[in-house]
């Protein structure tokens, strides 16, 4: 079982940034897939970036360039850096960890972008 909590998330200014992080408590084996998804209000929830254990990452097509995932093992957390920000990326962030072949998610945080 995992925990997942995130923070980082609030209000910003368009072309500002903010760094979500997602970490993870309870028995860790071993995180093997780690991912960043998004949800607008009376939207889907939609995929922002993933990274594995081998640090290999993608990205959604909207946030290639301005948004970096990463992740601290030692430490059982994900990173969203998120740089120039536009109000389109308004929505709830979510993260996303894979163990053992069962997937957690965290409960969210607000990211609201103002033009």
């Amino acid at each position: 079982q995992l925990q997942l909590v995130e923070s980082g998330g609030g209000l910003v200014q368009a072309g500002g940034s903010l760094r979500l992080s997602c970490a993870a408590s309870g028995r860790i084996f071993g995180i093997n897939f780690m991912a960043w998804y998004r949800q607008a209000p009376g939207k889907q929830r939609d995929l922002v970036a993933t990274i594995d254990n081998a640090g290999t990452t993608t990205y959604g097509d909207s946030v290639k360039g301005r948004f970096t995932i990463s992740r601290d093992n030692a430490k059982s957390t994900v990173y969203l850096q998120m740089n120039s920000l536009k109000p389109e990326d308004t929505a709830v962030y979510f993260c996303s960890m894979t163990m053992l072949l069962r997937t957690y998610w965290g409960q969210g945080t607000q990211v609201t972008v103002s033009s």
